[in-house]
């Protein structure tokens, strides 16, 4: 992506994922011209039981991942707030999962940048 010099637009956003299990969710799905800032991920466990976090990058389409978060622990019935910020651009994609079935709530908060 080149570095945007035009006008462009700044939007807050959220994505939920209600009952994540043990396949990964996408929580960012990245377009082109755009450049996405990861102000937080909130996980909370409403199912009762112990669970590993997992949280991956990849290309558009690629199935070769990139841990970011690997094997959080997030006791029964807890919340884990991960607020480190970073940026994915263009078509990137934000994946997560838990290790074992499971019923995980996910809240994703990010500042989406249009360059388009």
């Amino acid at each position: 992506m080149a570095i945007p010099t035009g006008p462009g637009t700044e939007v807050l956003k959220n994505i939920r994922v209600e009952n994540m299990t043990n396949s990964y969710s996408v929580l960012i799905n990245g377009v082109a011209n755009h450049i996405y800032t990861i102000i937080s991920i909130i996980f909370t466990e409403i199912g009762g039981a112990d669970e590993l976090l997992y949280v991956n990058t990849s290309a558009a389409g690629d199935t070769t991942r990139s841990a970011i978060l690997n094997a959080q622990s997030l006791a029964a019935a807890s919340t884990f707030i991960w607020n480190d910020k970073f940026v994915l651009t263009g078509t990137e994609e934000l994946h997560a999962k838990t290790g074992s079935a499971a019923a995980v709530d996910v809240v994703c908060s990010y500042i989406d940048q249009d360059w388009t």
